[in-house]
C-alpha cells in the first residue's frame, strides 16, 4: 500500500520552473496546444474525449486541475455537454489568455493542495496531462493529487498519466511515466470502481475512479 504520511506539494523552485516553461512557451505559440505542451489540438482533444467518457453530463459540476486556458470546458460545451466548470492552474501566464477566449470559465489561479476544496464539492474532478513533469518526488506528489481528487468529488474522477510501458516515454528524463496496474492498486484504496482505458495513444492510460 502506498504510504501517504505526509502531504507532498510543490515547493517555490518546482512551481517558479512550471510557471517559467509555461510563460515561455505561451511567448512563442500564443493560444495553441503547444503552450500546453500538446502535439496538437488532435491529441489533446482525444485526451478530452476519453476524459468525458467518464460519464460526464450537461450541468455537471467539474473541476480541472491543471487547467490551462480551459480548453476542457470548450470541448465538452461544443459536443452538447455543457458544464459548471472551476478551472485551477499555477500559471496566471495561461489563465489570463484564457480569460480572453472564454470570458464566462470560472478560473483560478493555484495548485490543487493549495485550493483545498471541500470535500465532494464537484460532481466530477478531472485532469489532463498535468502529472507528466518529472521532478523531486513526482511521484508521491501525484499520489496526493489523485487522492485529493477523490475526496473533492461526489460522482468520480477521471485523468490520465503517461504509460510506463512505452519505450520512449519511460525513457524520458524530464516526463513523470507510470504504470498503469500501480496506479489501479493505489485507486483501489479508494474505490473499488475503477476503469484503466489504454487503447487511444500508445503513451498514455486514463483512469476512471467512481464512489
Amino acid at each position: 500500500m502506498t504510504s501517504l504520511n505526509h502531504t507532498v506539494k510543490l515547493d517555490d523552485k518546482q512551481r517558479k520552473r512550471v510557471i517559467e516553461s509555461q510563460r515561455y512557451a505561451l511567448i512563442q505559440h500564443g493560444y495553441h496546444p503547444h503552450s500546453l505542451f500538446w502535439s496538437n489540438t488532435e491529441v489533446q482533444e482525444l485526451r478530452f474525449k476519453v476524459l468525458a467518457a467518464s460519464g460526464i453530463q450537461q450541468g455537471d459540476s467539474v473541476l480541472d486541475v491543471g487547467c490551462g486556458f480551459g480548453d476542457f470546458a470548450d470541448y465538452l460545451s461544443r459536443k452538447g455537454a455543457a458544464v459548471e466548470y472551476t478551472g485551477i492552474d499555477i500559471s496566471e501566464d495561461l489563465l489570463i489568455e484564457g480569460r480572453k477566449h472564454f470570458p464566462d470559465f470560472k478560473l483560478i489561479k493555484g495548485d490543487l493542495l493549495d485550493y483545498n476544496p471541500a470535500p465532494r464539492s464537484y460532481d466530477y474532478v478531472t485532469l489532463s496531462g498535468t502529472l507528466n513533469r518529472k521532478f523531486d518526488n513526482a511521484e508521491q506528489y501525484t499520489y496526493h493529487i489523485i487522492k485529493r481528487m477523490f475526496e473533492s468529488c461526489k460522482i468520480g474522477i477521471a485523468f490520465n498519466l503517461l504509460d510506463a510501458r512505452h519505450q520512449w516515454t519511460a525513457s524520458r528524463w524530464d516526463l513523470q511515466s507510470f504504470y498503469p496496474d500501480d496506479i489501479k492498486n493505489f485507486v483501489h484504496q479508494l474505490s473499488t470502481q475503477v476503469t484503466i482505458i489504454d487503447d487511444y495513444l500508445d503513451n498514455d492510460f486514463s483512469v476512471y475512479v467512481k464512489r
